[in-house]
């Protein structure tokens, strides 16, 4: 962030002067100038030095270098990398263990991580995905009321198994979503399922 000179940091003699609506207000003393931005509890800003006078503009400058620096943030922010956390449910869980990990959850959120939550089936549990949905639905209420925004919803499901052999009649269906604090919207995306012996493939 470039340095500006403000109010009495301010070496000419005469300035242009702008006010924060900006109008030309043309060109007076120094001194002048200083005194309206004080009128108006604002500040007398050189934004353009090398001018013949120099350019200066009347705002609150201590706003403008908050608003600027929460910008900044916002973008190194998004420009970070978010390290995801991974929470596995079991398609029958109890009371307690969904609360524990519901609480997980959410202080990896609190915490700025994103979540993956996955739904771990095994043998017969895979002919009842509609519990572990049931679970991501579930938890993607509670988050919300808990973090005060909404979750990202994205289920994904995939079958863990060969075609054909034994490992895939016994396979692990392991159904999943990607849990997310987003700027007070719920974004849900569907899945459908498509035909497979070995996988069930997101689309």
């Amino acid at each position: 962030m470039q340095e500006q000179r403000i109010n009495e940091q301010i070496r000419a003699r005469e300035v242009r002067v702008i006010n924060s609506n900006g109008e030309q207000l043309g060109v007076m003393p120094l001194a002048e100038a200083l005194k309206l931005a004080e009128s108006q509890d604002h500040d007398l800003v050189e934004v353009s030095p090398d001018a013949r006078p120099p350019v200066c503009k009347i705002f609150n400058f201590g706003k403008y270098r908050f608003e600027l620096g929460k910008k900044e943030k916002e973008a190194r922010k998004r420009q970070h990398t978010v390290q995801v956390k991974e929470i596995k449910f079991r398609p029958k869980i109890d009371t307690h263990d969904y609360q524990t990990k519901r609480n997980h959850v959410s202080r990896f959120l609190d915490d700025g991580f994103k979540v993956k939550v996955t739904i771990m089936y095994r043998g017969r549990e895979m002919d009842h995905l509609e519990l572990g949905r049931a679970i991501l639905d579930r938890l993607m209420v509670d988050v919300t009321a808990v973090a005060g925004a909404a979750a990202e919803h994205s289920p994904r499901v995939r079958l863990e198994g060969v075609a054909g052999g034994h490992r895939h009649r016994h396979g692990t269906v392991v159904e999943d979503g990607l849990l997310d604090v987003v700027d007070g919207r719920d974004v849900g995306r569907r899945r459908h399922v498509r035909p497979g012996l070995n996988h069930v493939r997101m689309v």
